[in-house]
């Protein structure tokens, strides 16, 4: 009994430092995309997701925190934490894009389970890129 208990601790302990990555990227159509802005997220983010958009030929419109999801055809809205555990690092981030008030496409980057695993320090910056590109595959309108 006490083998098996020895041998499934590690698992656990393992899966309690899980830092989650799930991306469903949107369709390739798209040329042109307006992104609500969240003032609660650091302007790094933001300035970041829309030169990573840009860089990727999308065109961007920046609409007012107040803005509806149906202001635009294709619309983003994205939501950003940062935690100290010994350093600053950006601990959850997410991406929702919308057409017709639809979702159709997301990304999210979950490290808040991550508490023992250091691989939560990450470049936010850098893993902002990577989830653009991952969410958005194609160049714009390809």
């Amino acid at each position: 009994m006490k083998k098996a208990i020895f041998a499934v601790l590690p698992v656990l302990v393992l899966t309690g430092c899980a830092i989650r990555q799930q991306v469903q990227a949107v369709p390739a159509d798209l040329r042109e995309l307006c992104v609500i802005e969240n003032p609660g997220v650091r302007p790094g983010f933001v300035s970041e997701l829309r030169s990573s958009l840009q860089a990727r030929g999308y065109r961007v419109r920046m609409l007012a925190p107040t803005a509806k999801l149906d202001e635009c055809p294709v619309t983003a809205t994205y939501a950003a934490r940062w935690t100290w555990d010994l350093a600053l690092y950006m601990s959850y981030a997410e991406i929702r894009v919308y057409r017709d008030l639809r979702q159709i496409g997301s990304a999210v980057y979950d490290s808040t389970r991550g508490s023992g695993n250091p691989g939560k320090f990450i470049d936010a910056e850098t893993k902002i890129r990577e989830l653009v590109q991952q969410l958005f595959p194609a160049p714009a309108g390809a």
